[in-house]
């Protein structure tokens, strides 16, 4: 984009602000997040609220390693990680709630979202996915985690058609600020 689309302005903070901010009002026992490229800048829009920062000083290696650092942060009781993307602010709190509560009944190795037939972000991943990260590299996400767990990834209805939606480019964000404008006027 040529900026960096999590401070980009959104609802009054930014677009980051209010992805971390939909987290910590959730169930989640924690919130970790990965910073990168302008981790100072972005962790001091962060200060004051109740989550675990961790810098990755190796952003330029991609995506997956953010993901194992994130990964590394998390509690060794913890059941599962839930991943959620810094670009994607108009995923619903009820969305989250949803693959929460899916784990608790049932827990799978992975829960994906799933909106008209297409599975989106975010994703949980059981504990017994951790020790498969270790193989990820470069900017590959968790997507070969899918095929290794197979039959066992578990796919849940949601209505929410914003976890295929996020900000990588100037339309995007064009697009972000007409159905923000759009959503304010319908609840007006």
């Amino acid at each position: 984009m040529g900026r960096p689309k999590q401070t980009l302005p959104f609802r009054g903070k930014t677009v980051l602000e209010a992805v971390v901010d939909t987290a910590l009002r959730s169930s989640l026992a924690r919130v970790v997040v990965v910073l990168g490229h302008r981790a100072a800048e972005l962790s001091a829009l962060l200060a004051g609220r109740d989550a675990g920062l961790v810098t990755n000083a190796d952003y330029l290696k991609g995506q997956s390693s953010s993901t194992k650092l994130g990964l590394q942060a998390v509690r060794d009781d913890a059941d599962a990680a839930l991943f959620l993307l810094g670009d994607q602010p108009l995923v619903s709190l009820a969305t989250i709630e949803s693959l929460l509560e899916a784990y608790r009944q049932q827990p799978s190795p992975i829960i994906q979202p799933v909106f008209e037939g297409r599975r989106g972000n975010p994703v949980l991943f059981g504990r017994e996915t951790f020790a498969h990260f270790a193989a990820l590299a470069d900017d590959q996400g968790a997507r070969s985690l899918f095929k290794i767990f197979g039959e066992r990834v578990r796919k849940i209805a949601v209505p929410d058609p914003y976890i295929h939606f996020d900000i990588d480019t100037e339309a995007d964000y064009l697009l972000l600020q007409q159905l923000e404008e759009k959503f304010t006027q319908e609840t007006r």
